[in-house]
């Protein structure tokens, strides 16, 4: 599979990384372009993967494009671009926001992925979803869902809509389990315990905690009820989180980012 990843940051080597490790492709077939040379010599030295500055370079023989760039600058790219696509390479795009017609429109091709991605995807455990112009073809889309199966779970959607909706749930969720994180090891200081036992103590409780969820046929809410004893201290802390409106702060936190999604992709 001859791939061009046009940005070599944190996503484009995520998915440069999933594509080797899993055998999509070979270091042979892949051509990674960035505007950072020691982007490119870093991605070059590591992976063996051919890197430039020049992005038409970059697609030139791809078999799919993928788009790895911030929402900034992705104007300059589509302009750079525009009408060098060839009809029957695919184009998979990663960047928030950026709707299908803005691409299409863009480069004047009508064979495009849009996904939304999150960062956990960088270690196999990302959850994205997707989804596709009518113009892809069904070997098309395989391929699509192969690159991004191997960065962890994925879901197909046929309407696009969807994909606003996870950039605010799944896209940022990451960040607002880290923030939730940082508040109860501050709440662990506060309590007197050191920095590095209040560390371990809570991502432990998280990392089984998720992998607990993971593995559980019980719903979220079972599950916390079976912490919960009545009258005991869990009920305590959950009282007081339930008196702040967390689930109220939670939808509103969900609801800003569906509207900032919402505003990127105009």
């Amino acid at each position: 599979m001859k791939i061009s990843i046009i940005g070599g940051g944190n996503m484009g080597e995520a998915i440069l990384v999933a594509v080797l490790k899993q055998g999509l492709s070979t270091p042979q077939e892949i051509v990674v372009s960035d505007i950072s040379k020691a982007r490119r010599d870093y991605l070059k030295k590591k992976y063996g993967v051919a890197v430039t500055l020049d992005n038409l370079a970059a697609v030139a023989g791809a078999e799919i494009v993928i788009l790895a760039i911030k929402p900034q600058i992705l104007f300059d790219v589509l302009t750079e671009l525009h009408n060098e696509v060839k009809p029957e390479q695919l184009v998979l795009s990663i960047i928030a926001g950026a709707r299908l017609n803005t691409i299409v429109n863009g480069l004047n091709h009508n064979k495009v992925v849009r996904s939304m991605p999150n960062t956990p995807a960088q270690i196999g455990e990302g959850m994205t979803v997707w989804t596709a112009t009518p113009e892809v073809t069904l070997k098309q889309k395989k391929q699509a869902k192969a690159i991004l199966g191997v960065m962890g779970e994925e879901i197909y959607t046929a309407e696009e809509k969807f994909l606003d909706m996870a950039t605010a749930v799944s896209g940022s969720g990451p960040a607002y389990v880290f923030y939730f994180v940082e508040s109860l090891i501050e709440a662990a200081l506060h309590l007197g315990f050191t920095p590095d036992v209040a560390e371990k103590l809570v991502r432990q409780t998280f990392l089984g905690a998720t992998h607990l969820l993971q593995k559980s046929a019980k719903p979220p809410a079972e599950l916390r009820r079976n912490v919960t004893s009545p009258g005991g201290t869990t009920a305590a802390a959950i009282e007081q989180l339930e008196k702040g409106g967390l689930n109220k702060l939670v939808a509103l936190a969900v609801a800003a980012a569906f509207k900032r999604a919402k505003e990127l992709g105009k």
